[in-house]
């Protein structure tokens, strides 16, 4: 899942995620490339299972971008079965106790995010985000078909 700005993209795609979501491996500040690829910004966000507010929001944006990327998938709405979805369980897929009764969602983008503080400033001291430290995240969800992934 990108994290990636889109005017293409409805509001129903966006969410802001709780106040209780956690930055790891959180490479926000510089894009790095991985294993040779083009150079990203990406993070992994840890999100309780307990906050349902924010896993309905993402379940219902993921659901949108489906049907807003129905083109994708040759005009034909996929099974969410046979898609690569973004919203993954933590205690499933990772060995690591900062997963423990939480989802996660791997957000990357080529374009830098916009960090701020609560009046919406800009955070300009890196040391102020990093990864383990709690932070509210606007995502949005869009639908891909690319390289036989579909998600």
């Amino acid at each position: 899942m990108n994290l990636r700005r889109n005017n293409n993209m409805s509001q129903n795609t966006k969410v802001v995620t709780g106040i209780n979501t956690r930055l790891s491996y959180a490479n926000i500040w510089e894009p790095k490339s991985i294993n040779g690829g083009k150079e990203k910004y990406s993070v992994s966000l840890i999100i309780p299972k307990s906050d349902t507010k924010t896993v309905t929001a993402i379940e219902k944006a993921i659901d949108a971008a489906i049907e807003e990327g129905i083109g994708k998938f040759g005009g034909k709405k996929p099974n969410k079965a046979a898609l690569k979805l973004p919203l993954r369980d933590g205690d499933l897929e990772k060995d690591d106790v900062n997963y423990k009764d939480a989802y996660f969602i791997n957000a990357n983008s080529i374009t830098a995010p916009q960090i701020v503080d609560k009046q919406v400033q800009p955070i300009l001291d890196q040391t102020e985000v990093y990864s383990g430290c709690y932070a509210r995240v606007s995502i949005s969800f869009y639908a891909f078909n690319t390289n036989g992934n579909r998600g």
